[in-house]
């Protein structure tokens, strides 16, 4: 058992979550996971991290050194049309994060395997999204906003609570790296309500 001591003085205060401004962000991925909506349209959600060892970097200052450790979830659904990813969006995204030309991959397992804790480059937009008549400003990134990080050496430091080095028992990996760490985001299991008037095609 540990013995804690308030100190309300020194309470972490609440973010702003509004949506962060337009413009170049150096991230790391920190998770990639497929969800479905309640009306059965299926994503790949990647979880960005805004990296927080580039607070010196002259060109990130007003991106980076301001938003560090913020999260940002970008979408890739399935089509309509043909039930499945656009293979060309995954393959940029997998261009981005450093996996070499001409080698496979069993899909979606390695994906995300690779994707793990990679560093890359996005480029974030911000766009009106109304949803049950409010609107608000969201950002967004597309496939071709992804681009390989200017800075290769990764030194983010994860929240004790997250896993940062990437290493899980009883897991393994191709690529070198493990499976994703428990899910600090979890929800309690429902599937994300989003109509499919809020998707993108």
């Amino acid at each position: 058992m540990t013995k804690r001591t308030m100190d309300y003085e020194n309470l972490p205060t609440g973010g702003d979550y509004d949506a962060l401004p337009a413009g170049n962000y150096e991230m790391v991925i920190n998770k990639v996971e497929e969800r479905a909506t309640k009306s059965g349209a299926e994503s790949l959600q990647l979880d960005l991290v805004i990296r927080n060892d580039l607070d010196k970097a002259p060109d990130l200052s007003e991106t980076n050194a301001k938003y560090h450790n913020r999260h940002v979830f970008v979408d890739n659904w399935k089509r309509h049309a043909t039930g499945e990813y656009d293979a060309d969006h995954l393959d940029i995204i997998m261009k981005a994060a450093g996996f070499p030309d001409h080698k496979s991959y069993d899909f979606p397992d390695e994906f995300i395997s690779f994707l793990y804790h990679k560093p890359v480059r996005v480029k974030l937009s911000n766009e009106d999204n109304t949803y049950k008549g409010q609107t608000t400003k969201v950002n967004r990134a597309a496939p071709w906003d992804f681009g390989e990080t200017e800075f290769p050496q990764l030194q983010h430091q994860w929240k004790k609570s997250n896993d940062a080095d990437g290493q899980r028992s009883g897991s393994s990996n191709p690529f070198g790296a493990s499976k994703q760490p428990a899910d600090p985001f979890a929800g309690n299991g429902e599937a994300i309500d989003v109509s499919d008037d809020d998707l993108p095609f």
